[in-house]
């Protein structure tokens, strides 16, 4: 945020995630590094008759200075247009403050932004650019329960010293999930059960804010149905047709499932065949469903106890547990709106083979497995290996930080770097260290 405001080229900044990531609580936060700070609810009828009596920039601005009781001043300023969605006529007027009045830092954000662009609403093409906010990586965690020393030692990758200590606070991560206003909660005490009212709350507007967005009777019971029961097949592949032994149809299903993922609640990652670039996505395979929070897929499904006294995190739920919190993490630190995740699998039909994940670094297609175990254990990423043209692949488990040299049953020598759950959410400085030297 910080790069966009000095942006000489600047737009409009619009804040994408799903309800209660913390957009407005962010925004208010950076709100104070500026001279003026003017904001607008347009949930509040008086701000949103702001844009339907002027329809002129100049005259906009002027009276929204006036709403907010501040005068003009020489100084940086920031506008906030929150729960922009109610109004389709301040959307439009977004390329105005664009080409009439840079001046202005202007950001806007809604909690059901998502799923209303391109069917309700239109943003001006050209005049406003996108960020992603999701629930807080691991290192976020860390600030938010009060240990910013650890947070500084994972981000200086000095973890290893104290490693059980990190893994023990990565476990709570796992256990507590992302949710700010759950975190808040939690470090009051370190008590996971009194977040339940958070978890719940949390559910119910998911639930409630079905109707606002699903157009159709049919959609609105799908979706809701999805909400109510999907959680537990986090980190699967899944089917649409019939999904989780109801009678819908795969069409409805499918349609359900990406307008969630338009709410940002959820990701579908399909999977690649591809060992380099470019990365392609088989969209006509079976997706991974990758929920937003850990946090609330263990509070439905039910898992928290097998979580809490498990001594690693991959002996729980048969490893799925670890592939969603992995895949959290990577989405964590990733604020580009249109990018999704992917995974590998071989396309031949002699056998089958699946990666968990692959990520783009330095020009490469790098393999990611959450998997124990011995390395001559991990054929899927040998075969991924034979076909790739670089030789870095990364295994994330629960032990210290290191790299071996393994040979395929093809005799290609690759680096295995074996990375801990808590670097996953600083992943490309443990690839830029170990790869790079840096």
């Amino acid at each position: 945020m910080r790069n966009w405001s000095v942006d000489e080229d600047r737009k409009p900044l619009v804040l994408r995630g799903a309800r209660q990531v913390g957009k407005t609580t962010l925004v208010n936060e950076f709100a104070k590094e500026f001279g003026l700070y003017l904001c607008l609810n347009l949930d509040k009828t008086a701000d949103k008759q702001l844009f339907e009596d002027y329809d002129e920039i100049h005259s906009l601005i002027n009276a929204i200075y006036l709403h907010n009781g501040k005068l003009k001043q020489q100084v940086p300023t920031l506008l906030f247009i929150d729960e922009i969605q109610n109004s389709p006529r301040a959307v439009a007027m977004l390329r105005y403050f664009y080409e009439e009045a840079n001046w202005l830092h202007v950001i806007a954000a809604g909690s059901l932004l998502e799923s209303l662009i391109n069917r309700s609403i239109s943003f001006p093409v050209g005049r406003v650019e996108y960020l992603a906010i999701h629930p807080c990586s691991f290192t976020e965690f860390l600030n938010g329960i009060g240990e910013e020393f650890d947070q500084n030692v994972v981000e200086t990758l000095q973890a290893e010293a104290v490693h059980g200590r990190i893994m023990q606070h990565f476990r709570n991560f796992a256990l507590v999930g992302g949710m700010p206003g759950v975190i808040k909660k939690y470090a009051l005490n370190w008590d996971i059960l009194a977040c339940d009212k958070i978890y719940d709350g949390l559910l119910v507007s998911y639930s409630d804010d079905v109707e606002k967005y699903a157009h159709t009777d049919t959609l609105i019971q799908i979706v809701r149905f999805l909400i109510a029961e999907a959680w537990r097949y986090a980190g699967n592949t899944i089917s649409f047709e019939r999904f989780g032994g109801s009678n819908y149809r795969s069409r409805e299903v499918g349609e359900a499932f990406r307008l969630l993922e338009k709410t940002m609640l959820l990701e579908l990652v399909y999977p690649t065949t591809s060992t380099q670039l470019p990365v392609l996505s088989a969209r006509s395979r079976k997706p991974k469903l990758i929920w937003l929070d850990m946090g609330l897929v263990n509070y439905v499904a039910g898992v928290r106890k097998e979580l809490f006294s498990a001594t690693n995190i991959q002996d729980v739920w048969r490893g799925i547990l670890a592939e969603q919190i992995v895949a959290q993490e990577l989405i964590s630190t990733d604020t580009k709106v249109n990018k999704h995740r992917k995974f590998w699998v071989r396309d031949k039909a002699t056998a089958s083979a699946e990666v968990d994940f692959v990520i783009d670094y330095d020009g490469m297609v790098i393999p990611i497995e959450v998997k124990s175990g011995h390395n001559s254990k991990l054929k899927s990423l040998h075969w991924f290996m034979d076909e790739a043209p670089h030789d870095v692949a990364v295994r994330v488990w629960s032990e210290r930080l290191s790299v071996d040299v393994v040979t395929t049953p093809k005799g290609k020598n690759f680096r295995l770097i074996n990375v801990p759950f808590y670097y996953v959410c600083v992943l490309e400085k443990v690839l830029e260290k170990i790869i790079n030297g840096k």
